[in-house]
């Protein structure tokens, strides 16, 4: 073990038992304003004796059509499928952005990553090895969160939020890291244990065990109190490596044999829970970071029936899987909101009963009804970004391009104007642009997009390069 040296500072509830509650919370109530006010708190559901641990496990690169559930046919996911069986499967699920960084930047605080500077108008679209920025300290993640209500933390995998000592996990609200600093295609690509560099390179046939290992010793260990267990994989990212045991047994040849090990990852994970009681009372989430990167060919994903994939606004760069599981909780079912990782922070702190900050813009919305009781979700508009330009939004089934580009293929964006139109729910693959029959949706569209940037302040670009102490040491590696 080597430790990294550094020149400068751097690095459910029933319906029954939920409308008894509620009856009981109403007849308790003695004015509207107390109503109210009492609406507003933060509670965890009743009828448990501490508050629900979660795990969110995030794959890299896994495309909407990876999945046996989501329709691949060579592809087997038993523990997935089976997962999705017995929880909730959500097919217009979405990652706030169509790559590593911002898509990170976005799940963690709740927030589009243009809000934290985490994604930008430069030819660097994510963070690299030299990289001197990160996830700024002023945004709060859903680990600080929970840890204000006595949560233990965890980050396991892939990080990819700054790799100076400032922006690495235990910064950011994690009691413990095990993975590595950003993409495994940047090299040097340290796997480390907190601040410590334990080999370099990496040696990644072996990640998805260890990282499998590391989370069912945190489970076992944490069986007492709650705990937030984030698990980002460093796969299906290229380069594709796969350990001995799965290499050579997918039909669909290497790509097929790194998810099927990922899936027996997830089938581990929840069977820890189950061994040792924590089941019932531990949501689970499934999904990936961006759709699948098309130009890898036979070592990049698909994205089922959609259209392009990882870099790209039309669906298949940022629609992906969503899973959600929680047994006697969340009833199986297959829904059709529109949801994203946007949602994860506001829910899972409403399950903890935490507060969410009221100092700052949230992009995401508690989806915990409809999880636990299947309400529907209101329709409202989700924002489509590269790098720092809005290209697209969504609202209902509707969704306009104001500005397209295939990123690995075309250099510059074309503009529409008039927009692209598209009824996704009707059209999933984007081809019958019907703008012209739907004026009236177009003008709607085009106010959300100009509501939405008077809420956006300008903030300096972590993603640029700089010319400091920092840079400088971090080019020299």
């Amino acid at each position: 073990m080597t430790t990294l040296h550094f020149t400068t500072e751097i690095a459910g509830v029933s319906r029954a038992v939920m409308s008894t509650v509620l009856a009981a919370l109403v007849a308790c109530c003695a004015s509207q304003a107390t109503s109210v006010a009492r609406a507003n708190e933060p509670a965890a559901p009743a009828g448990q004796a501490r508050p629900p641990s979660f795990v969110i496990l995030f794959a890299d690169d896994l495309g909407y059509g990876d999945l046996g559930c989501y329709g691949h046919p060579t592809i087997r996911t038993p523990h997935l499928d089976r997962m999705a069986g017995e929880g909730m499967r959500l097919t217009q699920f979405y990652s706030a952005a169509p790559v590593c960084t911002p898509s990170r930047a976005a799940l963690l605080p709740g927030r589009l990553p243009i809000r934290s500077g985490m994604s930008g108008g430069t030819p660097r679209r994510v963070l690299y090895p030299n990289s001197p920025g990160g996830l700024p300290a002023s945004e709060i993640t859903l680990a600080e969160l929970l840890k204000e209500r006595g949560y233990k933390t965890a980050c396991i995998g892939k990080w990819h939020l700054g790799c100076l000592r400032e922006h690495l996990p235990m910064r950011h609200g994690f009691d413990e890291w095990f993975g590595i600093p950003y993409s495994n295609d940047m090299k040097p690509t340290p796997l480390m244990r907190g601040e410590q560099v334990l080999e370099e390179p990496a040696v990644q046939e072996t990640l998805t065990r260890r990282y499998t290992e590391e989370a069912v010793r945190f489970i076992e260990q944490n069986r007492a109190a709650p705990f937030l267990l984030y698990l980002a994989y460093t796969f299906p990212h290229v380069p594709l490596f796969a350990s001995d045991e799965f290499r050579g047994r997918s039909p669909r040849g290497l790509y097929g044999d790194v998810v099927e090990e990922l899936d027996a990852s997830v089938g581990r994970i929840l069977q820890a829970l189950r061994d040792t009681g924590l089941a019932d009372n531990t949501l689970v989430v499934f999904t990936s970071d961006n759709g699948p990167w098309l130009v890898k060919k036979l070592d990049g994903g698909s994205a089922g029936l959609l259209r392009e994939g990882k870099g790209s606004t039309w669906e298949g760069g940022m629609r992906v899987p969503g899973i959600f599981w929680w047994p006697g909780k969340i009833r199986p079912a297959v829904r059709l909101d529109v949801a994203s990782t946007l949602d994860l922070l506001p829910t899972l702190a409403r399950l903890a009963g935490a507060s969410v900050p009221t100092d700052r813009v949230l992009d995401g919305m508690d989806i915990s009804r409809l999880l636990l009781e299947g309400a529907p979700l209101a329709d409202r508009p989700f924002f489509y970004y590269h790098e720092s330009d809005l290209f697209a939004v969504r609202k209902g089934p509707w969704k306009i391009h104001t500005m397209t580009q295939v990123t690995y293929r075309e250099k510059t964006p074309t503009r529409h104007d008039p927009p692209l139109l598209f009824h996704l729910e009707r059209d999933p693959s984007e081809q019958f642009n019907v703008a012209a029959d739907h004026p009236d949706v177009v003008a709607d569209l085009l106010q959300e997009m100009e509501r939405h940037r008077q809420t956006v302040e300008p903030v300096p670009c972590q993603l640029e390069p700089r010319d400091d102490e920092a840079s400088r040491w971090l080019r020299q590696r």
